[in-house]
């Protein structure tokens, strides 16, 4: 009987003993099943910032063109600004005619109406003098 009760007794631990290996492996199963889930959602942030990073060297390579095209613009400003200024040179003014826009505030437009606009008024007048 002692055998038997040994026996029962191997029994009853083995039991137990694969009960405790069988929680085990559903911890572990469990925790690779968390692993899984993690992998998956780093894999998808990681596409985000992949995603993110080219959309930024896009822009980068877009504000590029757009410093690029701006240089030249600004280049052909001034270089229509030479040229404006040697046009102007041509004309002579009266040395009051040069102070007055400086004293007064008038820019170049308005300088430059001035004077054009004089041998016009002078024009009509001796037009109704006659």
């Amino acid at each position: 009987m002692d055998r038997v009760e040994d026996g029962s007794r191997l029994v009853t631990e083995a039991g137990a003993t694969m009960n405790e290996i069988v929680g085990s492996v559903r911890r572990v199963s469990d925790i690779i099943s968390e692993i899984t889930a993690a992998s998956s959602e780093q894999s998808d942030n990681i596409g985000q910032i992949s995603q993110s990073v080219s959309q930024l060297d896009q822009m980068t390579q877009q504000n590029a063109a757009l410093v690029e095209q701006s240089t030249a613009a600004s280049e052909s400003l001034r270089d229509q600004a030479n040229q404006l200024t040697q046009a102007v040179s041509q004309f002579k003014l009266s040395d009051a005619d040069a102070v007055r826009p400086l004293a007064t505030g008038e820019g170049v437009s308005a300088s430059v109406a001035r004077t054009r606009a004089v041998p016009a008024v002078k024009q009509a007048s001796a037009l109704q003098l006659r």
